[in-house]
């Protein structure tokens, strides 16, 4: 099905616009959570409406000098969760484990399942799940920068509890033991493959193409990861489906998606033309944000909620992003997506200073 469905969306562009930002009805509110490994504060938004049936959850990991109510107001993903009904998790970094509030993915006791920060993140998780109704096969985590390199450990170390993984920015696990490694592997990427210790969790990326805090390069090395641990053995080679657009008045980019013969999709890669080190389709002037880029929290959760647990096996190549599209109707998304018509990208306008790229 999706050898059928290459040729199809090889002459599609996708269309793509950045989040829509409204006043939230919903509650924002700050928890502690205790464990073996230390306490960790954090922040949830509960959808207004939400309460009483199993919704989804997406656990949101910051970057470097961010905090947790910074990170929700530069991505936007507050007002997604409010508009298409999820709960979303903030854990909080702070100062006395990190001075630059990293998470310290690259050193390896917090690479480890029930072990130091992940065993934190897992935790909150965890209790989130159990004060609130939440849908356990549609529980997902994501992250920015140092977040995303840590998110990319938890999907490594917990694929029981995660259904899929975001990635933006960040690099792919086990590629560092120290902060010299760690360091090394930003500015260039990978210096080797480094194996996933669980299978494959299905992973969307999202990276600029200009960004010089962590290099391009590592975009590839968390592919190359994910499809190596979903492509174990004499498995033939994974189907790539690629399609590019542009944002009006913004950011080209190019989207690849990576599955097998029988129509499962297992990762997506966004690269963005001409972004540096922020959020693609991020709020203006946030903590780290490309406001010109296409929507990543969006695409996030159309690639989440096409990735439930336990059915990667009957996934196809994703349509448009559910996110990305102001109407709520899917009909409408569905009739739009239809509409389009062969595009040749075109190269994208000069970057505008002072966009807040970060």
């Amino acid at each position: 099905m999706l050898l059928q469905t290459i040729a199809r969306t090889r002459s599609i562009v996708s269309k793509v616009s950045t989040v829509k930002h409204t006043d939230l009805a919903g509650r924002f509110d700050v928890f502690t959570y205790t464990g073996a490994a230390g306490t960790r504060a954090y922040r949830l938004y509960v959808p207004s409406g939400g309460t009483g049936r199993a919704l989804p959850l997406v656990v949101m990991l910051h970057g470097g000098s961010q905090d947790a109510a910074s990170f929700a107001a530069a991505t936007g993903m507050n007002d997604l969760a409010e508009r298409q009904s999820f709960l979303v998790a903030y854990p909080e970094q702070p100062s006395s484990a990190n001075p630059g509030r990293f998470w310290n993915w690259f050193a390896p006791g917090h690479q480890l399942r029930d072990a130091g920060e992940p065993s934190l993140i897992a935790g909150i998780t965890r209790e989130v799940m159990d004060r609130h109704p939440v849908a356990a096969t549609q529980v997902y985590v994501a992250g920015f920068s140092a977040g995303g390199a840590m998110a990319a450990v938890m999907a490594a170390v917990y694929p029981d509890l995660y259904a899929a993984v975001g990635v933006h920015s960040g690099v792919a696990y086990g590629v560092a033991q120290d902060a010299a490694s760690a360091l090394a592997a930003m500015k260039r990427g990978p210096s080797r493959p480094a194996r996933s210790p669980s299978g494959a969790v299905p992973l969307i990326v999202f990276h600029g193409d200009r960004d010089s805090t962590v290099a391009h390069a590592n975009a590839e090395g968390l592919i190359d990861q994910i499809l190596a641990a979903g492509s174990p053995g004499d498995a033939p080679a994974p189907v790539e489906a690629t399609t590019g657009g542009q944002v009006p008045g913004g950011h080209a980019y190019t989207r690849t998606s990576y599955g097998g013969a029988t129509g499962t999709v297992l990762a997506e890669r966004w690269t963005v033309h001409r972004s540096g080190h922020g959020w693609s389709g991020g709020v203006l002037r946030g903590s780290y944000t490309d406001p010109r880029g296409p929507s990543a929290s969006a695409e996030f959760i159309r690639f989440f909620d096409e990735h439930p647990a336990g059915t990667l096996a009957g996934l196809t190549v994703p349509g448009p992003a559910r996110g990305s599209d102001p109407q709520p109707s899917r009909l409408a998304r569905t009739i739009r997506w239809l509409r389009q018509v062969r595009t040749r990208c075109v190269g994208p306008p000069p970057v505008e200073r002072g966009a807040g790229t970060g």
